[in-house]
């Protein structure tokens, strides 16, 4: 592995940070031991600037870069700044449009088995050509999900990241 430079940030498959490095989760490191990172971090990530600063929290998270992002509704990120939420609940304008259809036999086969078969059976056509766009009684279903949250994460790997303690000093300019 090569040497890094002094803040940098790269991901490790393992559960242990490497000499040299520490996991970006947040911890305040006292700024009398680590003035080389403080000096490139200060304390965008926390801490109070005189004894101690706060490494990044990318636990959990996917990394976004800063500054502004191009197109209608994108909006400009800040160094150190977070968003998202693991978890949402929608609201009825937020789902999309749908239908719940329910079918039935006309013919009777007076079978025990389930299989291939429809959920009701009808000896009047009610479920007819004609009634095919018909909407059903509002009170024939109910609305589900309690207005509980689902789950918001991504697909993911957990992997590690961390920054460098240690290493060369980035050149400025």
């Amino acid at each position: 592995m090569s040497d890094p430079f002094v803040a940098e940030i790269r991901i490790f498959p393992f559960n242990f940070a490497p000499r040299g490095w520490a996991f970006c989760d947040g911890q305040l490191l006292p700024i009398s031991q680590n003035t080389a990172v403080f000096s490139l971090l200060g304390t965008y990530y926390g801490g109070d600037g005189r004894s101690n600063f706060g490494l990044p929290n990318l636990q959990g998270s996917a990394p976004m870069h800063t500054g502004a992002t191009t197109g209608p509704g994108l909006s400009s990120h800040v160094l150190g700044e977070s968003g998202g939420s693991d978890n949402v609940t929608l609201i009825s304008s937020e789902m999309p449009g749908h239908t719940h259809t329910l079918s039935a036999e006309n013919d009777n086969p007076r079978s025990a088995d389930p299989a291939n078969h429809y959920l009701a059976f009808s000896a009047i056509p009610v479920y007819s050509d004609q009634a095919v766009n018909s909407a059903s009684a509002p009170t024939a279903t109910s609305p589900a999900g309690s207005s509980t949250p689902h789950n918001n994460l991504q697909p993911y790997l957990v992997l590690n990241f961390c920054i460098a303690l240690q290493g060369v000093y980035p050149p400025r300019g």
